[in-house]
């Protein structure tokens, strides 16, 4: 009995492991894309009417930063931005 229940709870393990891959793979992003002079672009997602995304992209540049691209789409904004040079 009790070598049957360790070999459930290391199939088991594994199994959870193989999941949690799986979700994170569905999580992940692709390649950030670059502008012609060579700096990467960010693709940030807040609500619309909010300025969480200019917040988020002066944080992550240090604040000064490039607007590449921006939509909104059902009721989401979508703002692509470039951190300008030091």
């Amino acid at each position: 009995m009790k070598r049957s229940l360790s070999s459930f709870a290391r199939r088991a393990g594994a199994t959870l492991a193989l999941g949690a891959v799986a979700a994170l793979s569905g999580c992940s992003s692709s390649a950030p894309l670059f502008l012609s002079d060579g700096r990467a672009t960010t693709l940030v997602q807040c609500p619309a009417g909010s300025d969480s995304c200019s917040q988020q992209a002066n944080a992550s540049c240090g604040g000064a930063f490039d607007v590449v691209r921006q939509s909104i789409e059902s009721g989401t904004l979508n703002l692509i931005y470039a951190c300008r040079a030091k």
